[in-house]
Order: C-alpha cells, then structure tokens, then sequence
C-alpha cells in the first residue's frame, strides 16, 4: 500500500498598527478562502464588547500565560500596551503538518518571531493610508482614552519602520481595494 503525503501547509501572517483596519481584511479574508485556518491569538486583556472567547481571543490570566511561556508553549509572544499577546506553537505545528493553510492576525512583534521561525512564512503589512487617518479610526472606534490613542500613534510610526521587513505591504485606503490585493496574495 502507498502512503499519502501530505503536502505541508503555507502560514500567511497579517500585522499592522492599530487601527489600520487589520481585523476587519482578515475576516474578509477568512469569508473567502474556507480552507484557511485562522490562529486564534491568547491574550491577558479583557474582552471588549462583542467578543467571544475562543473565537477572538483565548482569553487567560496573566499566570496562565506566563505558564505557557515558561513551558514553550508559544511559538511567539509579547507585551503589548500593557497586556500579553501570543501564538499557540502546537496549533500551528499541527495545522501546518495536516497540510492547513493559517492566517495569524498578530503585531509586529510577533510577525519577527514568526519569520525567525518559519522564515518561509508570507508576510503582510497594512499601512494606513496616513497618520491623520489613523487617528481618526481610533478615535472613531471609541474603545480608547486619549492617552491610549497617543500612545497607539507612537507605537504605529515604529511599527511602519518595519514595513521594508514583510514580504507584502498593502494600503489600507480604501477597504475594497485592499481587501482584493489580499486576495490576490492568498491566491
């Protein structure tokens, strides 16, 4: 009898500041290609309105994470605006190794660790399509202070630095737009 090979899976990473409108093109995304796996990220903050644990975010405490962190559990992590974010290593050795596509919705940060590991991983960067409107979805968005807003600017224009270090960058100007170059890159 022959064995089948399973042909390994493609890892599609999808990072951005804040407010770029990153969540919303990988639900498109996700809508489109029903083959792709979405990597559910863990995170220490609390849920915002709306949000389902295990479908958003695996909500954990901050023990529990750092558990996870001393126990290799993560493929990558970070402290971000003050709360854990991280990427479950098992999830994606398993899907890869089942021959599943994953899409990682994760920052920066994360992104750097993912190519450290997984160096044929594609990776995507959304820019805004200036600084005065990225200021204008977060606030906008409403779910943070003032101070927050300031603080989330700071950490975009550090993170834009980065752009020259994925292996797409896509402008989020114009939402159809941006969604269809998506596309074109999963394709």
């Amino acid at each position: 009898m022959e064995e089948k090979t399973v042909k390994k899976g493609r890892l599609f990473v999808v990072s951005a500041p804040s407010g770029t409108g990153k969540t919303t093109l990988c639900r498109l995304l996700m809508d489109e290609f029903k083959t792709l796996s979405y990597s559910v990220s863990l995170t220490t903050r609390k849920p915002r309105e709306g949000e389902v644990h295990g479908k958003d975010y695996h909500f954990v405490s901050v023990p529990e994470f750092e558990r996870m962190i001393e126990a290799g559990e993560l493929v990558e992590w970070a402290n971000v605006h003050g709360n854990y974010y991280g990427t479950s290593l098992t999830f994606i050795r398993e899907s890869l190794d089942r021959g599943r596509d994953i899409l990682l919705d994760i920052d920066v940060q994360g992104a750097a660790s993912i190519r450290a590991a997984y160096p044929e991983a594609v990776t995507i960067f959304i820019m805004p399509p200036s600084m005065e409107a990225l200021r204008d979805r977060l606030e906008k968005r409403g779910t943070d202070s003032p101070e927050v807003i300031e603080t989330r600017l700071g950490n975009a224009i550090r993170e834009m630095e980065q752009k020259g270090l994925f292996t797409h960058v896509v402008v989020n100007d114009r939402l159809e737009t941006a969604r269809d170059r998506l596309f074109e890159i999963i394709r």
